[in-house]
């Protein structure tokens, strides 16, 4: 608890560092969201691991989809701006002889909007997603959003550390400093 509340005085505070241990279940006192447990907002904002086995043979499909998504962007940067992201990364790895797909995003969102933001996103534009290639991802996610919610908690993985170098900072803030930043001619020292 007293993380906790440490965070919470120093959360207007972006010119120190932060650092925020969290419990291993991932929040420090249960409290039920719209989809399950209620993750902190940390010194990195709000963010979800997942990790899931793939199906056999989906991993150049898994890395084609990232390409999709790269191209996407490219030509129209503002594609997966509802969701709020700082980053997202993407890893495939073994484990003995199964491939495993560990999904890594940083928002500013609770998990839950982030979750169902998402889903809304995909179906508004009739898109699929890479976790169809996944181990028991739910085949009517698309018309089912507990399901696909369910599936994504229970991959979850809660972080037992989380940093940040200017803690609790949005992305529209981050990006409305560079803009100010880009307005004003540089300045030697």
């Amino acid at each position: 608890m007293a993380t906790q509340a440490i965070a919470s005085a120093n959360e207007t505070d972006w010119t120190k560092p932060a650092a925020m241990a969290i419990p291993k279940e991932g929040y420090f006192k249960l409290q039920s969201g719209r989809c399950g447990p209620v993750y902190p907002r940390s010194p990195a904002c709000y963010g979800s691991t997942i990790i899931a086995k793939i199906k056999p043979g989906r991993d150049e499909v898994i890395r084609k989809y990232g390409r999709t998504i790269e191209r996407t962007i490219a030509g129209l940067p503002e594609a997966l701006e509802v969701l709020k992201l700082h980053y997202l990364r993407w890893v495939l790895f073994d484990i003995g002889k199964d491939t495993y797909f560990m999904y890594k995003g940083i928002f500013d969102t609770d998990f839950d909007k982030y979750t169902e933001d998402a889903v809304s996103l995909l179906s508004r534009y009739g898109l699929n997603t890479v976790f169809e290639n996944l181990d028991g991802f739910p085949e009517d996610w698309k018309t089912n959003a507990p399901a696909f919610v369910q599936f994504v908690r229970e991959r979850q993985c809660p972080s037992f550390l989380e940093y940040g170098e200017y803690p609790y900072v949005s992305a529209d803030e981050i990006k409305k400093a560079l803009k100010l930043k880009a307005a004003f001619p540089a300045c030697s020292i």
